[in-house]
Formats: structure tokens, sequence, C-alpha cells
């Protein structure tokens, strides 16, 4: 089954969360693509341009400089945000190695979002206003301790903000926000500066 046809046979209210996870399970997507869960719906998202993988890879190895051994950074991760029956594929996600190498062999079951220590999200164009809004409110309900927000689009130009300490009504009580060019420092576990100024525009 498609996404498309998902999306055409759902109500107002959408489908049940086991049905969508059951869907979302059996899915071929295509190469590069990333299905979600949002809204009662499976929505396809589609590959990231080629900046936008650059910045990742930037940000992944800046990551994996003090990066404790039994903590791993991955791409293509889907997390369940289970307060909102919610399933992202964040840009990158760092979660302890040992849930990674535990998980079933023979299922494609999604991570639950609130083990994650840091989750990076980076925009794209059609997708911004979704990182800022519904993906920062989740993240927080699921209790992610960081989400890393890299924002090419921002009205302000582009941002690198660091959000941290959750609330369980949906927003982060702390925030650092560095333009493209200004270093931002990433708390332990991470204990290294995130170096902006090679981000593509």
């Amino acid at each position: 089954m498609t996404a498309a046809m998902v999306e055409q046979e759902q109500d107002s209210e959408g489908w049940p969360w086991d049905y969508l996870l059951r869907t979302w399970q059996g899915l071929d997507v295509p190469e590069g693509w990333r299905a979600e869960i949002d809204e009662g719906r499976i929505c396809l998202v589609p590959p990231p341009y080629a900046r936008h993988s650059g910045i990742a890879a930037k940000v992944q190895r800046r990551l994996y400089a003090n990066l404790p051994d039994e903590l791993g950074v991955y791409q293509t991760l889907g997390v369940h945000v289970a307060p909102l029956d919610k399933l992202y594929v964040p840009d990158l996600v760092v979660m302890p190695a040992e849930l990674i190498d535990g998980a079933d062999p023979e299922a494609a079951d999604p991570m639950d979002a609130s083990e994650a220590l840091l989750i990076v999200e980076i925009t794209s164009k059609g997708n911004a206003r979704e990182d800022r809004t519904k993906k920062y409110r989740a993240y927080a309900r699921a209790g992610v301790p960081m989400y890393l927000l890299i924002d090419r689009f921002d009205t302000r130009g582009a941002m690198s903000t660091l959000f941290t300490e959750p609330n369980e009504d949906g927003t982060y009580k702390r925030s650092e926000a560095v333009p493209f060019g200004k270093p931002l420092g990433l708390p332990a576990p991470f204990d290294t500066t995130l170096l902006t100024d090679g981000f593509p525009l």
C-alpha cells in the first residue's frame, strides 16, 4: 500500500495508531524518501538537497568528537512520539547504542523518542514550519532533552537553535540561537562546539 492510498482512504479523524504503524512498517518507500506519521495520516517526505545533507554530515562529525562509546548518532531512524501518536524520521538522532543493537532485527519498529538524548532537524523550504512548530512541540512532549533546529530559512537569517529543558506542555524552557557563522556550544554528553561557519545556505 502506498502513502497516497492511505491518505485517500482516511476519514477526517485519521486512522488508529496501530493501523498506521502496521502500514508504515510495510511501506516500500522510494530510495531517499522518508515516511512519517502525523495528524492521523502517513506523509512522504522527499529526499533532502545536497546542501541539507552536507550540513547533516558536518553536525554528525562534530557530535562524534567527544561522544561516549555507549551513544550513537543515527540517520533515517524512525522515532515514536508516544504522547501524540506521531512518528518522525529526524535528520539525526543521538541514542544509546544498546537500544539500537537490541532492536528486533525482523521488525521495522520505531524507537521511542523519549530515549533520544538529542534530535536534529534541518529545515528545507517545504518543511521549515513543521520543524519549527509541530516537531518542536512533539519532541518537547516526548521529553527529548535537546532539540537542535538548523533553520536556513529563518526570517532573521539562517540560524542554529538549541532547545533544552523540555516541558510536558510541549515547549522548551531554554533556547540558545546563533546565526550561521557563530559557534554553538553543545553541553554534556557532547561537550563540543558546533562550528556553523561551514554550513551552506
